[in-house]
């Protein structure tokens, strides 16, 4: 039991890991013409999908009606999120390490605030994508906007868009039951 926080810490900590190897989101695509759906991959620093050449699909589709090419390089967050989620990473080890329960706490509330942010962001960033449609877009359908959800399924005229966390979206949330969890039982101790 002693050593429980730590352990718990340390499964934390590996599930953050996983964002290094692993998607952590995934928006998928589903229509008559794409029955087994295109699904895009959403890395902490690139984009990309299930099999080559999905974000080129994306795009093309996009550009039917509107909405901007999505180019990972000029999107910021795929620039500095690698380092935020690196100094995570280095602030649980200190926690860890110093195993005290007010360190475990302030982590875990960092990933949840930090998230809650990510999450806001994404949903601007979406919203910016599936609003501001260009004028000249070969299909125009007034008042029509072609915003994925931010989280679970929507019907967007033939495709039904569906968003969900990917396995390092998971092992992010991992990281937060496992510090809540860390916390919890240093503090009984």
């Amino acid at each position: 039991m002693k050593y429980l926080p730590r352990l718990l810490m340390a499964l934390g900590i590996i599930g953050l890991l996983l964002l290094f190897f692993f998607p952590m989101w995934k928006i998928i695509l589903y229509a008559p013409q794409y029955p087994d759906g295109v699904e895009m991959h959403i890395y902490i620093d690139k984009i990309g999908g299930n099999s080559p050449g999905v974000l080129q699909n994306v795009n093309i589709l996009n550009h039917y009606v509107g909405m901007k090419y999505i180019d990972p390089d000029a999107i910021p967050e795929l620039q500095y999120f690698p380092y935020i989620i690196g100094a995570l990473i280095l602030l649980g080890a200190g926690a860890l390490l110093w195993n005290r329960a007010p360190g475990y706490l302030i982590w875990t509330l960092l990933l949840i605030i930090l998230g809650t942010i990510g999450m806001y962001d994404f949903y601007l960033w979406e919203y910016d994508y599936g609003h501001n449609l260009s004028p000249t877009a070969p299909i125009k359908i007034p008042g029509a906007s072609f915003q994925p959800p931010l989280l679970g399924t929507k019907d967007i005229l033939n495709f039904v868009a569906k968003s969900l966390p990917h396995i390092g979206g998971y092992g992010y949330g991992l990281a937060i039951l496992m510090g809540g969890s860390a916390w919890w039982t240093r503090k009984k101790q």
